[in-house]
């Protein structure tokens, strides 16, 4: 039963509005994504697209040099930096540090912390990135890891924007009947993070693995795309990061991942113990995502 004073018809109302009035990808990003889908697609027309737009080349770059990446020498040219991290990284880089330049981080909101927010989304970006590279998986997929992980609950922005105070009943109906947040959300304002996260893929055209991952990390049973093991990775990062409560997203008592994405996986919980540092270590260069 909701339990929040507005009606569903203005709730839906107002978080349309919300997305509608988010600022879009910027035109170079979307060219950009759409240039990495080609296979033929070559370091110099890559370099042509992003140089046409200072800000994104900024942007990058300062990526780039960041401790994140831990490059022994500084880059600024960037065909080279295309051609060093190759047309896979760069499309990821380019989506994931557009969208974090573009989404708020004001404070002011009430149903959750911002800082705590942005840090959980750290963690579980972070620690899918790092069980990507413990299982073998191709050095050039990882970024698509990370920005997944990144970016896998900013449904939950507009949520937090739009209703706040009453946004801290479903977090505080999450703790009181220990369950996950999502089902806390649908219970008490009739949605979830999952369903707005939706309509921002669909606002901002968001490809393939990353928009599959901010629509389906909750419901994997009923996913039916190719990027299983990306979406798989995820929901044990978040599960790993609610339950060391490394940020806070919410969520203190997320559903654990099941034996099957496990099995999927190859992998069992213990591997946390070993990455757990790396974990740490490795959100702090991840701020940058932050400040870009």
């Amino acid at each position: 039963m909701r339990s929040v004073s507005i009606t569903q018809e203005d709730l839906t109302g107002k978080i349309a509005e919300h997305i509608k009035n988010m600022p879009s990808l910027p035109t170079s990003v979307s060219k950009v994504l759409n240039l990495c889908g080609n296979s033929q697609t070559s370091p110099a027309d890559l370099n042509y697209v992003i140089s046409l737009d200072p800000v994104l080349v900024g942007r990058v770059l300062k990526l780039l040099n960041s401790a994140y990446y831990g490059l022994d020498q500084r880059v600024t040219n960037l065909v080279r930096a295309i051609i060093m991290l190759g047309i896979n990284t760069i499309k990821n880089l380019a989506l994931s540090s557009a969208i974090m330049g573009i989404l708020p981080k004001d404070k002011r909101y009430q149903g959750l912390d911002m800082e705590g927010f942005w840090r959980h989304s750290l963690c579980v970006g972070t620690a899918t990135k790092l069980l990507a590279k413990e299982r073998g998986v191709d050095p050039k997929q990882l970024e698509e890891y990370f920005t997944a992980g990144l970016l896998h609950d900013i449904g939950k922005i507009p949520l937090n924007a739009v209703l706040s105070g009453d946004y801290m009943l479903a977090v505080a109906s999450a703790d009181r009947e220990r369950i996950p947040l999502y089902q806390a959300e649908s219970k008490t304002l009739g949605t979830s993070h999952c369903i707005v996260g939706a309509a921002i893929v669909n606002a901002w055209h968001l490809p393939g693995p990353v928009g599959e991952t901010i629509v389906y990390h909750h419901d994997l049973a009923r996913y039916r795309g190719a990027h299983h093991d990306i979406l798989n990775c995820v929901a044990v990062a978040n599960h790993f990061a609610s339950d060391r409560e490394l940020g806070f997203s919410g969520d203190r008592y997320p559903v654990k991942p099941n034996k099957r994405i496990w099995q999927s996986l190859e992998i069992g919980d213990e591997v946390f113990e070993k990455i757990e540092k790396t974990v740490n270590e490795e959100i702090e260069k991840a701020k940058v995502f932050l400040t870009i």
